[in-house]
């Protein structure tokens, strides 16, 4: 009988927190650090995890490789580790993949990844003594193989350095320069339908107090990759890393960190023509956040989108990992789920930090994150309403 009631409580238990599987592992595979989780579903049904491998350390500069592990089964297991983008003993990062399903040349599903490399730490780079660029690989064939890279900096980024290159001698000095950490968007209907949307930051001039030199932006794509367009920016000083999702046949729906940290919440901002101008920009106080990174998802339920949305939910630490849904373009929210929150006495950091999120199938949401300061990058399967 006993044994019966701990089968029972054990299984409550997986039912209740969700299945978790460790996906990267700090020191495993010849990287010391693994950070910046970014997931996809292909058309075949296979999930891809993304993250960003750093060689020796876990900061944010130096030798980092993105590299990737494949799901076959909803994320039960997953393949060995594979890399997607090695610049030597430089920065490759910011992986923001995209499944583009609408290009009749690619009837399978065409996989975009998106990411940046750089050649000096972000504070130089801020102060004008670096260069972040923009690049792309595509797979036809599920992440089995990889395109050469695109290089797609000038039409997506305005660095003013004539004297590295006369082709970015912009006038707006924009500096720093990332892509969303986590999955990109197509449209999947709509006047916009077949549009690739990568929601982006940069730094404008030189840097300033509390990050106030930070914008977020967005660039797209019309024509499945062949050309780039850069979208307004967002004019909220401090807008740094952001995601986005659609919620309408032509509205849009952007996430972003604040790296002001002067209101600690997400700031959010909604357009009406598919992310290239803004409607309206807000501090959203329903969406408490420690100035950390964020996750946004949508899906067509019926006529309308279901907007999903998973943050730190803490003013202070990265911590209280929380799911988020809203059936109202994120006015309310109608499910709330606790991913992950540190045990009692936890003193190690950062317990939940970045996330990224995909829809496994019907009403399950897989939740790949950062958890126990930075050790590992694990998923987690929810279900959802």
């Amino acid at each position: 009988m006993k044994i019966s009631l701990l089968i029972t409580f054990a299984i409550c238990t997986l039912l209740s927190y969700g299945q978790e599987t460790i996906v990267f592992a700090s020191g495993e595979d010849g990287y010391a650090s693994y950070r910046i989780p970014a997931i996809i579903k292909n058309k075949d049904g296979n999930l891809l995890a993304f993250a960003e491998g750093r060689v020796d350390h876990a900061g944010d500069y130096g030798n980092v490789d993105i590299v990737y592990k494949i799901s076959q089964d909803n994320g039960k297991t997953w393949g060995a580790l594979q890399v997607a983008a090695d610049y030597d003993k430089l920065q490759a990062g910011n992986a923001a993949p995209v499944v583009d399903l609408l290009d009749p040349r690619f009837p399978k599903g065409r996989i975009f990844l998106f990411y940046n490399t750089g050649n000096n730490h972000e504070y130089d780079v801020r102060a004008g003594k670096g260069l972040r660029e923009a690049w792309y690989i595509t797979s036809t064939d599920g992440g089995k193989s990889w395109s050469s890279p695109v290089n797609i900096t000038t039409q997506v980024h305005r660095p003013k350095m004539p004297h590295i290159n006369i082709a970015y001698n912009f006038s707006e000095d924009w500096r720093a320069y990332a892509n969303t950490p986590g999955h990109g968007l197509q449209f999947d209907s709509g006047k916009y339908k077949g549009r690739i949307y990568i929601p982006a930051n940069h730094s404008f001039g030189n840097p300033k107090p509390d990050g106030k030199d930070y914008f977020a932006h967005a660039y797209y794509s019309d024509d499945h990759g062949d050309t780039f367009k850069i979208a307004d920016k967002i004019t909220f000083e401090g807008g740094n890393e952001s995601m986005a999702a659609q919620i309408s046949s032509k509205e849009l729906y952007m996430n972003s960190r604040n790296q002001q940290g002067n209101v600690r919440s997400r700031i959010v901002s909604c357009s009406n023509d598919g992310g290239v101008t803004w409607d309206t920009t807000f501090y959203d106080r329903n969406l408490p956040d420690p100035v950390n990174q964020g996750s946004t998802l949508s899906w067509k339920k019926g006529n309308k989108y279901i907007l999903a949305v998973s943050n730190a939910a803490d003013e202070k630490l990265r911590d209280n990992l929380v799911l988020r849904l809203s059936k109202d373009k994120g006015k309310t929210w109608y499910f709330n789920k606790v991913v992950a929150k540190s045990p009692e006495g936890y003193k190690g950091g950062a317990w939940a930090a970045y996330s990224d999120i995909v829809l496994v199938k019907k009403n399950t949401i897989g939740v790949l994150y950062e958890k126990d300061g930075y050790k590992e990058i694990v998923f987690s399967v929810v279900k959802v309403k």
